[in-house]
């Protein structure tokens, strides 16, 4: 069982490094770490090359989540360190080894993740989050309010203590991730989505 957990813990950070942006980026002759925010992840790709790669993108980044925590179920452990398999695709995608330790911000990731853990919370993060961005108009207010949402909601169902505070950690995380954001929110220069770079 040992073996399973270490073998599931490196083999999901590596998924989650899998840079997809970079990829379909690079196949149109750009390096998506030199245009726009520098983020390889699908809003600088939709700001970049359209909402067709982004969307591409933002599916394939979702499935590197949800496959890491299926992976580590299929390798027999527990829900908790499936759950944590899941954290380390997230931390693949933020910190890729293919990309020198940078990468995207981890949204798509953790939804994903998010759904594969816990379906309901997911749902709640998914339909809220995106209520978000439609009503503001910014993927950063989306972002910071489903790391909220996911919090929240699995707490008020009553959801086991480990994975609150694993939702908490990633909530936290997805506020790191996006403190240049809130600094842009605050001077009112955030750019809205759709927004070219």
């Amino acid at each position: 069982m040992i073996l399973h957990t270490l073998l599931a813990l490196v083999l999901t950070y590596l998924l989650g490094a899998l840079p997809a942006a970079a990829w379909i980026a690079r196949s149109r002759g750009i390096d998506i770490r030199t245009v726009g925010s520098g983020n390889a992840g699908a809003t600088n790709v939709q700001r970049t090359l359209g909402w067709g790669p982004g969307l591409g993108v933002a599916l394939f980044d979702a499935a590197k989540g949800a496959a890491a925590v299926l992976l580590a179920r299929w390798l027999g452990l527990l829900p908790e360190w499936a759950a944590l398999c899941g954290i380390l695709a997230i931390l693949g995608h933020n910190y890729s080894v293919f990309l020198n330790f940078k990468g995207g911000k981890g949204v798509a990731t953790s939804l994903g993740t998010i759904v594969a853990i816990d379906p309901i919370v997911g749902a709640c993060v998914l339909v809220l989050g995106i209520f978000s961005v439609t009503l503001t108009r910014y993927v950063s207010v989306g972002s910071l309010v489903g790391g909220a949402v996911a919090v929240t909601t699995a707490a008020a169902l009553g959801r086991p203590v480990w994975e609150v505070l694993l939702l908490l950690a990633l909530c936290v995380l997805v506020v790191w991730q996006h403190r240049d954001n809130i600094q842009r929110l605050q001077a009112g220069t955030e750019r809205h989505i759709g927004k070219k770079s």
